[in-house]
This record gives C-alpha cells, sequence and structure tokens, in this order.
C-alpha cells in the first residue's frame, strides 16, 4: 500500500518551457477541496455516513481507495475494490487488503466516538465484517484521524524519545501482528541498501512505471476531478498540466534521482518501523493494516510524521533478505515505514462517500 513515490524532481523548468507559460497555479482551488476532504463528519449526517467519512481517510496504497463499504441490518461490510488493484506493484493483493484493515481501524475508532463498541471479523470472500453494539467508549488516537497524513518530505533529523517510542509500539499492539522499530543507524543503513536496490529493480520494470503513471495527478485539476491517485504537490513536486506531466514522467523518473532522494528522506529520519504479522494471508495482512493505521495516529497526536518505504517488500527476492535483518526469517514483512519530525504537506483527496458506499 502503500508507497508514495517523490517524481519530477527538477522538471519544473522544462514543464514550463512545454506549457508555453501555463499557469501552474491555475485551476481549481485544490486546498479548499482538500480542507473539506479532512474536516470531521457532519453531525448532522446519518451515522453510518459518518463512520465511513472516517474510514476513508485511512492511509491507502497509492491513494487507490480499493474499498466498498456495504451496510444494511447487519454488520457493516468492508469489501475489496478489485477494479483498484496494482496488479504489478502488489500482484497477490497484500497491500490491498493492509489499505482495508486501515479503514477497519479507522471505523471502528469512530465507532467508538459514537458510543459503539465494535468487534471485527474476516470472511471468506475477503470482505471485512465490523458487528456494532452499544457500549463503546472513544479511543483518545480517534482525534488524530483528521490530522494524519504520509509526509513525504524530509524529516529534520531528530531522535524520538524512549517513552515516546514505547508509545507508539503500544499503540500498533493489534492481535497477529507486531511492530519492530528500528532506530541504530547501522541497522537503518543496512534496510536502506535493501530498499534502494530493490528501487531500482521497479523503476527498471516499464509495467511498473506505466502503472504508477495511471495514479499520478500532476494537476489540481486532475486531482479534484478523480478524487484519488498520487498528487504531485502533496509529495512538494511541482504541478503542471496533466498530459504533459504524463508525457514526461516516464523521462525523468530514473533509478539514480529516486535513489538519491529516498536515501536523504531515510537518513533525515528518526528511524524505521516495520510490521510484522503472524501468518502470511490476507486475514493477517488487514491486521498489519491495523497495526500501522494506529501506530500512524499515535505518530500523529505526537507531532510525528510517517510515509511508506515498501521496496523491499514488493519485490519478491529483497523480501526475505529484509527478515533476516529483522530477525524473523519465519515470516513476512508486511509494511516499511519511516519517522520523524517533518513539515505537513498538501493532504491527499478522497472520494465522496457516496460512491464508496452502499445500501443493501
Amino acid at each position: 500500500m502503500m508507497k508514495r513515490r517523490q517524481v519530477l524532481a527538477g522538471a519544473s523548468a522544462a514543464a514550463v518551457v512545454a506549457a508555453g507559460g501555463y499557469a501552474l497555479l491555475g485551476g481549481p482551488d485544490y486546498e479548499a477541496v482538500a480542507a473539506a476532504t479532512w474536516q470531521p463528519a457532519d453531525p448532522a449526517a446519518p451515522e453510518i455516513g459518518r463512520l465511513v467519512h472516517y474510514a476513508t481517510l485511512a492511509a491507502n496504497s497509492h491513494n487507490t481507495q480499493p474499498w466498498i463499504f456495504e451496510a444494511g441490518s447487519g454488520p457493516i461490510r468492508i469489501l475489496p475494490d478489485t477494479t483498484r488493484r496494482t496488479p504489478v506493484a502488489d500482484p497477490d493483493d497484500h497491500h490491498l487488503f493492509a489499505t482495508l484493515g486501515c479503514a477497519a481501524e479507522n471505523l471502528m475508532l469512530a465507532a467508538g466516538a459514537e458510543g459503539k463498541a465494535s468487534a471485527l471479523s474476516f470472511g471468506a470472500d475477503g470482505a471485512i465484517a465490523v458487528d456494532l453494539a452499544p457500549g463503546g467508549a472513544e479511543d483518545p488516537l480517534f482525534a488524530a484521524i483528521t490530522a494524519r497524513q504520509c509526509s513525504r518530505s524530509l524529516y529534520d533529523g531528530s531522535t524520538v524519545s524512549a517513552a515516546d517510542l514505547s508509545l507508539l509500539e503500544r499503540a500498533a499492539q493489534v492481535d497477529g501482528c507486531r511492530v519492530l522499530l528500528v532506530t541504530e543507524p547501522a541497522e537503518v543503513a543496512a534496510i536502506l541498501d535493501l530498499i534502494l536496490a530493490a528501487n531500482a529493480v521497479q523503476i527498471a520494470d516499464p509495467a511498473f512505471v506505466a502503472e504508477l503513471g495511471d495514479w499520478l495527478r500532476f494537476s489540481a485539476a486532475a486531482a479534484v476531478d478523480t478524487g484519488d491517485g498520487l498528487f504531485s504537490a502533496c509529495s512538494g513536486n511541482p504541478t503542471m498540466p496533466q498530459w504533459i506531466g504524463q508525457r514526461m514522467f516516464p523521462r525523468v523518473f530514473t533509478p539514480e534521482a529516486e535513489n538519491e532522494k529516498t536515501a536523504a528522506q531515510v537518513r533525515s529520519s528518526a528511524g524505521l518501523a516495520i510490521f510484522v504479522s503472524d501468518r502470511d494471508d490476507a486475514e493477517h495482512w488487514v491486521a498489519a493494516g491495523r497495526s500501522y493505521q494506529r501506530f500512524a495516529l499515535q505518530a500523529t497526536a505526537l507531532d510525528l510524521k510517517t510515509a511508506f518505504l515498501n521496496q523491499p517488500l514488493e519485490v519478491p527476492e529483497y523480501r526475505p533478505q529484509l527478515a533476516g535483518l529483522l530477525g524473523v526469517t519465519d515470516r513476512r514483512p508486511d509494511l516499511l515505514v519511516r519517522f520523524g519530525r517533518g513539515p505537513a504537506m498538501p493532504r491527499s483527496l478522497r472520494r465522496p462517500v457516496a460512491d464508496v458506499m452502499r445500501m443493501v
């Protein structure tokens, strides 16, 4: 799920020339749309709509939002939207199910804020069922949902205290998954070597580059029109007309440039967090997503930022090497994240609740 690439570095001048002076800041008011997206749910909306609103603010791979929320007289069901798969980066739908876990965790936190207890189960059809009952209480993590974001910027290099690391570990505790925190420079450097090697393999694959390009939004207009995907400004990259960005992206997205940026980002971070579930199946991928979402919300509450670096998990030959470095050779690492203190970035968008919910 969940990697976010910085793209088109150094391309802004060429884009201006190619666009003939196109006003890069023109188009819709992106910030206003983003602000509305991340507002707390309208208290006048139906309860199910409020819960789904918070669920859609969860982290998700490529911002594809591959979820459908089904509600009726029984439990709320979260189903995979397979039309939004990323089969090159995620051929077994691992990230897709981790994404659904992120959404489920947000939904359950929102239910607690509504005074509802929730219980999660995983069905044979790949759907997550969330049963609600009276008697829940608000978890402090709920307040961070509308502030959380994946921030693909340089961080400030400062360390995180042992007390805060303990809070992050405790927040991420979910049955079936655990988080491993890596803060020692030598261990971070060893994992960075795997990240860079896997990154180079992916960028050398035309199918991977084409799939990523399909989810990139180079202009505010394109981002607002779709309500999904990776908007250039969210990674601190220049905006430009969508057609120009689509043509230029394959030319400037190189292993050398991306690895230089990725290395700087990792070295500016306080550490890495790796989420490792008990078993390699869809139910436990959901657990990994839930664990990450809770980690990210606790990080937000501590004024920390997070961003995914899943490259060595997505290139199969590097996955066991990462597991070996972590001492978990009998398990599959699920998600790899950097964390630290850094600036807020423009927020990503979401599709309307009505587009992702169906009543039965």
